[in-house]
Order: C-alpha cells, then structure tokens, then sequence
C-alpha cells in the first residue's frame, strides 16, 4: 500500500515521541513513601506487676442467730440497721411455763440438798455409831461368859457343881462368839460398805437434781436471744408474736467495721505477695479506689480449683461499704527497680508469630526487632531483649509497615492536626 509522504514523515515523528517518552519514564526514579509515626524512647525505670482480680465483698464476722427452743417471740428489741454489742439482748420468747420448771426443779434441788446433808452428817453417822454400840456390847457379852465357863470349870473340877452347869456355860459362850462375830462384821460393813453406798446414793440423787435444775435455768435463757458478736443487724424475718422455730433464723449481726474481699489467684500469682502488701480496691459508686490490706495467704491449695485463697481486708468504720458488693481488686506483686519498658502498644507481631517493635534507626528508616518480653502493666511493657535504652520504638503507625520504611516521628498534636487535615 502506498503511504503519502507527509503521512509518513508524522508517523516517524509520533514513533521517535514515543520511544523518547518511553526512554525517559524507564530512566525516571520512583519516589520512596514517607510515613509519619510517633515513637518514644526505650528507657529504663521501675515497672510492678500489678494482679487483678474480682471478688464480693463479705463482713468480718457474721451470726446468723436462731432459737433452741420452739416458742411465741414475745419481743424484740432492736430492728434491721440497729447498732449491737456482744452479749446484748436481741429478742424475748415466751418463757412463762419455762420460768414454772425452773422453781419446780429448784425445790427437787434443794430437798435432795437436804437429803444429803442429812446422809452425810446424821443417817450414816448414826447407822455407824449403832453398829459399834452392838460391838461393844457384842464383846462385853462375850467376855462375861467367858469368865462365867472359867468360873464353872473350876468349881467341876473341885466337884462344886455338876457338869450340866459347865455344859449350859459353854453354850452361852458359843452363842455369845457367834452374837460377837455378826456385831463385828456388821460393823466393818458399815465402815467399809453401808456408809459409802448411802453417801454415794445421796450424792446421785443431789446431782440428778442439780442437773434437772440447771437444765430448767437453760431452757429459760434459751428464750433470751442475745447478741455473739459485735455488728449491725442486717435481717429479721420475724415478727412479735410469730413463732420462733427451734434451729430457723431469727436475727443476723454482721460486723462491717472491717469488710474482707477473698480473691482466688494461681499459685505463682500468689507466690509474688505477702501479707500485710497494700491492695487497691475498686467499688462502684465510689469514684477513687478504696485501700486495702492483704491479710491471708491461704497456706494450702483449694483442692477444686488449685487455686490459692488470698483475703483483703477494708477498713469500714462510716458503714459505707456494703457486704454484697462485687469489687474489682488490684495487688502490687513483682517490682522490677530498672526494667528496660516500652509502651505495650509498640508490640507488634511478625509473620512468623514472633513478637517484635519497630525501631527508627539513624536512617529515619523503619527496621523490625524481635524482642522477649517480661511484666506488662497499665500500659507498659519490659523488654528482657531485642533493643537497647534510647532506641526510638515507634507506637504508633507501625501496623502493616514494612521494614525499611522511611518514616518520620511526628507528635501525637501533629499527628492529629494531620488527620483533621486529611479529612477537610
């Protein structure tokens, strides 16, 4: 095909343009991005491992109350919210026919009282005395008949009376020794036998009655409810004139002048604390946190979930804190004096899985440093490795930023003017 030559000469001259035009965009430099970033410097200072936990709160002692015995409540004499101390009286129940066994078995008590000093100092004295009367004169008896057969043995032999008179002697006697021997052993039974026994009877019978007597009295304080400990009585289901059942609540005093918070923490946790450690206590409804004291590192594990007990414990003394309330607890554990810390939003995570910051070296350039980390806390993190005090650790703006980035630090102020910028 034939092409004009005009025609020809524009389409050399459009191809050398655009072989040119090609040459220089091949020969032209692409300019590297330049982000802007905030960093800080990696610096040594003190950081401690704070523990967080949440718990309820609960009294420093509690008495939930209830009656021994089944009986009308008579009265009472305090209401919820009233102020308690140990040993005041709470409630009266009806203890009319309780007051009836307690002067009846007072009588049984005192007539076996009477019973046994009249054991002690006149039936056994005199039973004793008896018996050694019939001794004495058991044995004088014995004696006279005894002289009697001496006398009449002599007088046979001198052939001064018959021998029926001797034979009637000698029987006396025998029935004198044996009148002799029962008076003796009666006595000795007396002294050994008769007289403890009696004593021991009368004893028995003194203390089955005392006992009577001083389980009537008990029954009669039953039906008086008083106070075990010092507190605030926080329930009281019943009413006067309800009944009051043996074993059921019937009044409840907690002591809230102290408040304990009991946490559950692992082992090594709890490891990391002492007691008598400080211990911030958040409440709600109370702006600033309320302090604490730790007062109870449960020496053994809890066996379903091995786990260690740890109490703290809140001074109380408005009544402002209320037993009930969940709380969250904070405990100063490990304190590391000169820990190498960074802001803990400057972790980042690689790839690989691997923690690491990026640091902006003397290059202004972005370069990833894998790092091992030890205590973080409220905000902060230690570095055991991987940078070096006075590295610039970039905080913010090193998400998805590639390592040898060119970058610029910029303030949070400027960083935000910025932003305000880019979206006017």
């Amino acid at each position: 095909m034939h092409i004009p030559g005009h025609f020809a000469r524009r389409l050399c001259f459009a191809a050398l343009a655009l072989v040119l035009v090609s040459g220089c965009r091949q020969n032209e430099s692409v300019p590297s991005p330049l982000v802007d970033v905030q960093a800080v410097t990696a610096q040594r200072e003190p950081i401690t491992q704070h523990i967080t936990a949440d718990a309820v709160l609960s009294p420093l002692s509690q008495a939930v109350i209830s009656s021994q015995i089944s009986a009308p409540v008579q009265k009472f004499f305090v209401q919820r919210g009233s102020k308690v101390s140990r040993g005041q009286l709470l409630a009266l129940l009806d203890n009319s026919s309780l007051k009836a066994a307690v002067i009846d078995n007072q009588g049984s008590y005192d007539a076996a009282q009477a019973q046994y000093q009249t054991e002690t100092k006149a039936t056994v004295p005199e039973s004793v005395r008896k018996a050694q009367l019939d001794l004495a004169q058991a044995k004088a008896n014995l004696d006279l008949n005894l002289q009697i057969v001496k006398s009449r043995r002599r007088l046979f032999a001198e052939g001064a009376i018959p021998g029926r008179d001797l034979d009637t002697a000698q029987a006396a006697l025998v029935q004198a020794q044996s009148a002799f021997d029962l008076a003796r052993q009666h006595f000795l039974a007396i002294q050994k036998v008769g007289g403890a026994a009696a004593l021991r009877m009368a004893q028995g019978q003194l203390e089955s009655a005392k006992g009577k007597y001083l389980g009537a009295e008990a029954q009669l304080q039953y039906s008086e409810i008083r106070s075990p400990v010092k507190g605030v009585v926080t329930d009281r289901p019943l009413y006067a004139g309800e009944t009051a059942i043996a074993g059921a609540p019937l009044l409840t005093v907690m002591d809230t002048s102290s408040l304990l918070a009991k946490v559950h923490l692992t082992q090594p946790q709890a490891q990391q604390l002492h007691v008598g450690d400080a211990a911030e206590v958040m409440v709600p409804g109370i702006p600033k946190p309320v302090p604490g004291k730790l007062t109870l590192i449960s020496p053994a594990l809890d066996p379903g979930s091995t786990t260690v007990e740890v109490w703290v414990s809140l001074s109380n003394p408005d009544g402002s804190l209320k037993p009930g309330t969940a709380v969250h607890i904070v405990l100063a554990g490990r304190t590391i004096p000169n820990a190498l810390v960074v802001p803990a939003e400057s972790l980042v995570t690689t790839p690989a899985g691997k923690k690491a910051v990026m640091v902006v070296g003397a290059d202004s350039l972005a370069h990833t440093k894998d790092v091992s980390t030890g205590i973080e806390d409220d905000g902060r993190i230690q570095i055991l490795s991987g940078i070096s005090p006075g590295d610039q650790v970039i905080t913010k703006g090193a998400y998805a930023l590639d390592d040898g980035t060119k970058v610029k630090i910029v303030s949070a102020a400027e960083d935000d003017s910025g932003q305000a910028g880019d979206g006017n």
